[in-house]
């Protein structure tokens, strides 16, 4: 189900199928407030662990809807610069030497020409906010919580006014809001001001008729039994006292290696040696070896039958 370019979901059922058909598979509570934001153009806060999916749903939004994706990739000292403009330093410095060389210089005029939008670099938040073709685009602001709070300040005028404000050239307006999409794994906490701009959601681990679901859909080719063993031993395994559970990112990649190495079903020798697609920490894989992940499988068929 891709809609035209510009057309939204008119019902939570619709955006549902639309999310299905883009191959992500999301529950009724994530449809509905994926529909709001939509509908209400709103930007929408996801947390949840890593590798559940919240990136995703604005790459599904983005292709499902044609809008061109936008992402703005978080970490530690982001700043303005590299998030939504810099000017062309080289450019106008260029530009200063050749007027210099020319004589007489018009000083206001250069610096007018200096600082317009011949020589502004437009960053990810700064192109959102331009016009598209097919509508406006899907902004996605991936891992937020990398960011320090002065930047969360920051983006308040872009979330709420859906504008920025440039001193030399004054603000800047979205003609149409972009479809946006917050994420973070909740390594620190999102301050109020900013969650209040947004809907929220928190993207928990799926259970295991879903996570069975989402692996069909992926990995179409893979073996039923093979499905079955991976997303019963992952729903175990995350019970377990881990530093961090695997995702549904993770179980996707290591069904997927299995199916490479022509697994038909789990046995334990088989899961000791790929442990390191499912988990990423060497003390999690230790923890699971010594007869541990063989006592979880059996567990895990001891249930199954």
């Amino acid at each position: 189900m891709t809609l035209s370019p510009s057309t939204l979901p008119t019902s939570i059922d619709a955006t549902q199928a639309l999310l299905t058909s883009a191959g992500y598979v999301a529950d009724r509570a994530l449809s509905t407030v994926v529909f709001l934001s939509l509908k209400l153009q709103r930007p929408l806060f996801l947390e949840g662990e890593a590798g559940v999916g919240k990136t995703e749903i604005a790459k599904v939004l983005a292709k499902s809807l044609g809008r061109p994706l936008i992402r703005l990739q978080c970490y530690e000292g982001l700043d303005v610069a590299a998030a939504v403009y810099e000017w062309n330093y080289a450019g106008q410095m260029m530009a200063i030497r050749l007027a210099e060389a020319g004589g007489a210089v018009d000083r206001e005029r250069l610096e007018s020409e200096l600082f317009s939008e011949r020589y502004l670099i437009r960053r990810p938040l700064l192109q959102a906010l331009e016009p598209g073709a097919g509508g406006a685009p899907v902004l996605l602001i991936d891992e937020l919580d990398r960011t320090d709070e002065a930047f969360e300040a920051f983006l308040l005028e872009v979330l709420s006014d859906f504008q920025v404000t440039i001193p030399e050239l004054g603000t800047i307006r979205a003609p149409e809001p972009p479809l946006v999409i917050l994420t973070s794994n909740r390594t620190r906490e999102i301050h109020d001001a900013l969650k209040r701009r947004c809907l929220y959601h928190w993207v928990d681990y799926p259970d295991a008729e879903r996570e069975l679901q989402i692996l069909r859909t992926r990995l179409p080719h893979a073996p039923e039994a093979l499905s079955r063993d991976v997303v019963a031993f992952v729903q175990a395994i995350r019970k377990e006292d881990l530093f961090k559970a695997p995702g549904v990112a993770e179980t996707l990649d290591w069904a997927t290696a299995l199916v490479e190495l022509d697994a038909v079903a789990l046995d334990p020798t088989l899961v000791i040696d790929t442990l390191g697609v499912l988990l990423k920490y060497q003390d999690d894989i230790q923890a699971m070896q010594g007869g541990r992940a063989k006592a979880l499988l059996d567990e895990v068929r001891s249930s199954a039958g």
